[in-house]
């Protein structure tokens, strides 16, 4: 959606989630001057006339820290961008000073004043970048203002998440040139003119993930249609040492889950390693693993707030530093609970598919944030929730 900044046009993006954070930056797109709508289809419709405001107000970037995706396109596109902090999950810092600096290597000039980053580009230049660590957020602001950059800009220690491979088909779909999209090293070659066009968005890996957590937590077979298997291979071997068996079928995955599961050790590293958004889940159905585990937080020191939320529930859990040790029970008792941010919100529900009782899960907007009609897709293979007016 904010690479649809680039050049002028009619886009048409399928496969788009129609969750919270969508209509944020749907919002966020409008306030710029462009129009956004929902076809009859399904699809996302965005135009993108000749003229865009470079400005993103803060009372719609503190919703989603996502927005800051909004910059590189900018600066690529007007070479002006007016963005305010982006806020978000709160899970300690995430401050976004390597967007910057790749961006400034690049031609890019920042001030910062009342809480507002001001960018301008009189010309952006293509170098050689060499990212102090693996950032979604920093690789793909680096790749949407490169593509109109003059020469060539080669970006080392890139993200390699499948969701950088999707932009950059996206992108070259578009008129840009870029290779190596999916691996280390980017190389992007600057372009005079880019054209709107149509896409069909790659499907949401963190989802398939929280449904998989589920069936190890409830038990039973399940059939994710549209899922992609390549893109959670460690994932899936985690999974296959708790118990679960996992298998690819035409047009997604099929999964059954069956005993208890069993302990693992886990650690989330940038991809192709254990993505941070799976832990919340993978640690509430690590809960009722039938021994001890351990999981260590690698990319979020600050992401252990939902813990005290599931030992409110029986689970047994104990945090030392960056790590967690999670001593296993059978089951886990009702209580009221709070989904913190969205995929603390999934872990609650999660965890609460093994609890005596009914659970209150509060703040479930969080989770609405990130997930298409959770509540009735769970119902349809057999959960008993409903969503409780506030």
């Amino acid at each position: 959606m904010a690479a649809c900044v680039l050049a002028e046009g009619r886009y048409v993006l399928r496969n788009v989630p129609r969750i919270s954070d969508v209509d944020h930056m749907c919002e966020l797109l409008t306030a710029m001057g462009m129009s956004t709508r929902w076809r009859e289809d399904s699809a996302l419709e965005i135009i993108r006339g000749d003229e865009v405001i470079p400005e993103a107000p803060y009372e719609l970037v503190e919703r989603m820290r996502a927005s800051s995706a909004v910059i590189g396109p900018l600066l690529g596109s007007v070479g002006r961008a007016s963005v305010a902090m982006p806020g978000g999950d709160d899970f300690g810092s995430r401050p976004i000073d390597m967007h910057l600096q790749g961006l400034e290597a690049i031609g890019a000039e920042f001030t910062m004043e009342h809480g507002i980053i001001r960018g301008t580009a009189t010309e952006l230049v293509g170098t050689e970048i060499v990212l102090d660590y693996p950032s979604v957020g920093a690789t793909e602001n680096l790749l949407m203002a490169a593509v109109r950059a003059k020469g060539v800009t080669v970006v080392h220690n890139a993200a390699r998440e499948p969701e950088i491979a999707d932009l950059a088909a996206f992108l070259n779909r578009m008129g840009a040139r870029v290779i190596g999209a999916g691996g280390p090293v980017l190389t992007i070659e600057g372009v005079d003119e880019l054209r709107a066009v149509e896409h069909n968005v790659i499907p949401d890996r963190i989802e398939v993930a929280t449904f998989l957590c589920a069936l190890g937590v409830a038990g039973g077979e399940i059939h994710l249609r549209g899922a992609r298997l390549d893109h959670i291979d460690l994932l899936v071997e985690k999974l296959g040492m708790m118990g679960l068996r996992v298998s690819p079928e035409p047009g997604g995955i099929w999964a059954m889950a069956g005993e208890r599961p069993k302990p693992v050790d886990i650690a989330t590293l940038p991809y192709p390693g254990l993505a941070t958004d799976y832990l919340p889940m993978l640690v509430a159905l690590l809960c009722f693993a039938d021994g001890t585990s351990y999981a260590t937080e690698n990319v979020f020191a600050g992401r252990f707030r939902y813990i005290g939320e599931l030992t409110r529930m029986g689970a047994r859990v104990r945090i030392e530093d960056h790590h967690m040790v999670i001593d296993g029970v059978e089951r886990l008792s009702s209580a009221p609970v709070k989904a913190l941010d969205i995929r603390a919100g999934a872990a609650m529900v999660i965890a609460a598919l093994g609890a005596d009782g009914e659970t209150i899960i509060s703040d479930a907007d969080h989770v609405d944030r990130g997930y298409e009609n959770f509540e009735e897709r769970l119902r349809s293979i057999g959960v008993d929730i409903v969503e409780l007016d506030d």
